[in-house]
């Protein structure tokens, strides 16, 4: 039987939801879950892990350096966890996953498989390839341990309602000290998580400057919504790459997504594509977005968009 461990990303002191996204693809391998949660005093996130369902035993890893999450410090923690015997080692690919596991593959000398999207079998996997236009199938062999980060588009979320056990764990490895925290910002305020959100409104480069970002974050606001934007407007400057929505940004799966001047170039699009409902507002009718939207308007957003903020105010 297997034996998985999954490693949780925390963001400002609460378990991010990603981690039951991981749990869920580990319930599709099958076998014995455990998340180990990393901190230096707060259990809060090891509590609220372990209420996701499937989880067996939450380890809670404490050490100074761990008041922050960084790739450098958490992995040879993972590797050192990694000897009891796990068959699997899982994170979600998010930007800490995807920062953190190759270090730790690369520490156990194994390979990985990144953004698994389905599960066919405890070593075989569906991942998708060529900016998301063609799905692979890869399987691992057998003889060492699999380390893997999950498409968390492709999952729901595990349920709740569970009380596993929550054990204090003290690892034996050597933290590197080349490298430190110095500061730690998000550009999307007080806005839900562009990787969580049920809705997210994004913009794109047509939107000229970073103050004209404005419209796109009052019309967020008036929904409850993430902020997101194309690679074309970070590369602008007008956002920060932290609100990149993309094949190199961050790959999302909201109810709503609202995209306003963005064409929809293909590194885009591979990053919207489990959306639930796209709605495109773009004055070129022939905008490649209009392909995939579910709903089209043909129009100038800077008269589009405010009018639909004052319509949902």
């Amino acid at each position: 039987m297997s034996k998985i461990l999954i490693v949780a990303e925390t963001l400002s002191g609460e378990l991010h939801p990603t981690t039951a996204k991981a749990v869920a693809c580990a319930q599709a391998i099958g076998g014995d879950i455990h998340v180990a949660v990393f901190g230096s005093g707060d259990q809060g996130p090891a509590q609220a892990a372990a209420e996701i369902e499937g989880v067996t035993e939450v380890l809670y890893v404490q050490h100074d350096e761990n008041n922050a999450a960084r790739a450098a410090t958490l992995a040879p923690q993972v590797v050192a966890l990694a000897a009891e015997g796990y068959s699997h080692l899982l994170a979600a690919n998010t930007t800490t996953g995807k920062d953190l596991m190759p270090r730790v593959a690369a520490l156990l000398g194994v390979p990985q498989v990144t953004d698994i999207m389905a599960v066919h079998g405890p070593r075989d996997f569906d991942r998708p390839i060529y900016a998301g236009n063609a799905i692979t199938r890869v399987q691992a062999p057998g003889d060492f341990v699999l380390v893997g980060t999950v498409r968390t588009a492709s999952f729901g979320a595990a349920g709740g309602g569970n009380s596993a056990a929550v054990s204090d764990k003290a690892v034996d490895a050597e933290l590197p000290s080349h490298t430190r925290l110095v500061e730690q910002k998000t550009g999307g305020g007080d806005r839900p998580d562009l990787q969580t959100a049920s809705r997210v409104v994004s913009g794109g480069r047509a939107l000229g400057s970073s103050e004209n970002f404005d419209i796109i974050f009052k019309l967020a606001d008036a929904l409850g919504a993430g902020a997101g934007a194309s690679r074309a407007a970070v590369d602008a400057g007008y956002v920060p790459n932290d609100m990149q929505v993309g094949q190199t940004g961050k790959i999302i799966a909201p109810d709503l997504y609202i995209a306003c001047g963005i064409s929809g170039a293909i590194q885009h699009l591979a990053g919207i594509k489990d959306a639930g409902t796209i709605v495109a507002i773009n004055n070129d009718e022939n905008a490649p977005i209009f392909e995939i939207a579910d709903l089209g308007l043909v129009g100038d957003l800077f008269e589009v968009v405010p009018q639909l903020t004052e319509k949902l105010g």
